[in-house]
């Protein structure tokens, strides 16, 4: 057996990748008095809930909004972390139809907005409303009360009896029904409504075949969005100064390029050496499974470890956005007469229809046979016709922005796979410049004309971006692409197995371990993962 090599230290646990997990599972190991070290890749924590300044304008790198899940608020009290933070109302938008939401009650003024626009539907939208009803009720069993995890039931007794027990019986009822609705949103959208455009209407801002009720649960999620002062990355800051106050050690900038399980060693870029007795991968856990290596690990395990990571590389990374940001000589109130900071836009009722299934799937097939002209002339049916997720922090936070002046954050969801194709090809930069241009004419058109000649400057991530910038294999926001086979955990009741790996001392967390993902999910697993070393060490 070869010698294994020497570390400079050694660490009770590492954590990789300083994401939301990642600085959840650091911050209560070293809360517990573990000697933890933090792993990060980039200069900065947060991953995909960060922000960051450009000339005085303050923008969101990633999501644009928090919502609780009865685990982010309960994290922060846990923690003791005071994080001043204000409502995030979403608004939406079809053509020059608006709706902002206010409360649950919304949902009736949605129905009456999309019954404007198909009016042959109506039974079938009576019949979507109440489907959607059904889950708003789930979701506020489901989220009820503060997740159990981050209390301590050993000294909250009001809570265990007053709360948990009674709740649990409805729970696990709830999650019977919940898992019922796994099916693909598009196979209930088909099979309910008749009207493609509608269906498109309904579904283009998700995530292909996300599970019906995660995605129909957005109208009970959607009015408690909130946004923290100086943008979602403070969120990430205050925890990482938590790591500080508990002795946690952060190094950034460190990339892991090498781990050897059977020695517990890691090697970053720089060919540091760090040893562990337990590890967290909180990053992507594609790069894990590609990196780790079951040599001089027991038969049993190198055949299980075998096993997982073939199933973890032949399955895809979920989908990706392209995101343009834009500075605008133009003050809050022309946008606030508009729609609220966080707004969900479609300007055409025709929806996407095709263009973002069949015709995609037949450029990337037939991608060398494509001329250039014929990619813009999809790519100008593709912008004119999708959904937009709009961000303004300043609406929000009027100290994101410099006077008088306003910033926006406008995606929409992108294939991972055409970008890389076009990179090969060549033209990436042109390609990404013209997806600029067409949203700039698009969302200028139908919504804020003051785009028209009020930009000061613009610039955008791509999937290709967002791959480099937090290491997420094909780009993907939300970890795995939904389909039949899910190679992790995506049972609620069975959430506590997420973190597990085939590997020794070593478990996973973040939005890859658990699916569907999110913030809510990736700070969960975080101190799942944390939870399994402290109490194996106790």
């Amino acid at each position: 057996m070869p010698i294994a090599p020497m570390a400079e230290k050694t660490y009770d646990t590492i954590v990789v990748g300083a994401g939301m997990a990642g600085l959840t599972a650091t911050a209560y190991l070293a809360r517990s008095g573990q000697k933890v070290l933090l792993l990060e890749k980039n200069a900065e924590v947060g991953g995909l809930v960060s922000s960051f300044s450009r000339d005085g304008f303050r923008f969101d790198a990633g999501v644009r909004a928090l919502e609780d899940a009865g685990i982010i608020l309960p994290l922060l009290r846990d923690l003791n972390i005071k994080l001043d933070t204000v409502k995030s109302p979403v608004s939406l938008g079809i053509e020059d139809e608006i709706l902002r939401i206010e409360n649950v009650g919304s949902l009736a003024d949605y129905q009456a907005l999309l019954k404007k626009f198909y009016p042959d539907s109506e039974a079938e939208i009576d019949k979507l409303v109440m489907t959607i009803r059904k889950i708003m009720k789930y979701m506020d069993v489901l989220y009820g009360i503060e997740n159990p995890v981050f209390m301590d039931l050993k000294r909250d007794t009001r809570y265990l009896f007053k709360k948990l027990l009674p709740w649990l019986p409805r729970f696990l009822l709830t999650v019977g029904k919940i898992n019922r609705m796994r099916y693909p949103v598009e196979e209930y959208l088909n099979a309910v409504i008749r009207d493609q455009s509608l269906r498109d209407i309904i579904s283009q801002h998700f995530f292909q075949r996300t599970p019906t009720f995660f995605a129909l649960s957005y109208f009970s999620l959607y009015p408690d969005y909130f946004y923290p002062h100086g943008g979602v990355g403070k969120l990430a800051e205050a925890v990482q100064d938590k790591i500080v106050e508990f002795a946690g050690e952060i190094n950034t900038e460190k990339a892991v390029v090498a781990m050897s399980p059977a020695h517990k060693t890691l090697t970053d870029q720089a060919g540091n050496l760090y040893e562990y007795r337990n590890l967290i991968w909180a990053a992507d856990l594609k790069t894990l499974y590609r990196m780790a290596s079951s040599q001089n690990l027991t038969a049993e395990v190198q055949t299980k470890f075998e096993r997982v990571k073939a199933q973890m590389l032949r399955n895809k990374g979920g989908e990706s956005v392209f995101t343009l940001f834009l500075e605008v000589d133009e003050p809050l109130e022309s946008f606030a007469r508009i729609a609220t900071g966080h707004f969900f836009f479609t300007p055409s009722r025709q929806g996407l229809g095709e263009t973002h299934r069949r015709e995609l799937q037949d450029l990337l097939r037939d991608f060398p046979a494509k001329s250039k002209q014929e990619i813009l002339d999809w790519l100008d049916r593709f912008i004119s016709l999708n959904t937009y997720e709009i961000s303004i922090p300043g609406l929000k936070d009027q100290d994101t922005v410099p006077p008088g002046k306003t910033g926006l954050i406008i995606s929409f969801l992108a294939h991972y796979e055409l970008f890389r194709k076009i990179e090969e090809a060549g033209w990436h930069e042109e390609f990404v410049s013209g997806i600029e241009d067409r949203m700039l004419k698009v969302i200028s058109e139908n919504v804020y004309p003051m785009l028209k000649d009020k930009v000061i400057s613009r610039f955008s991530y791509s999937p290709l971006s967002i791959q480099h910038r937090i290491g997420s294999s094909e780009g993907a926001i939300v970890g795995w692409e939904f389909q039949a086979e899910m190679p992790v955990v995506n049972k609620i009741q069975i959430a506590g197995r997420s973190v597990l790996t085939p590997l020794p001392n070593i478990y996973q967390a973040g939005q890859w371990a658990y699916s569907p993902a999110g913030v809510p999910m990736s700070i969960l697993t975080g101190k799942l993962a944390a939870n399994r070393i402290i109490k194996a060490k106790k």
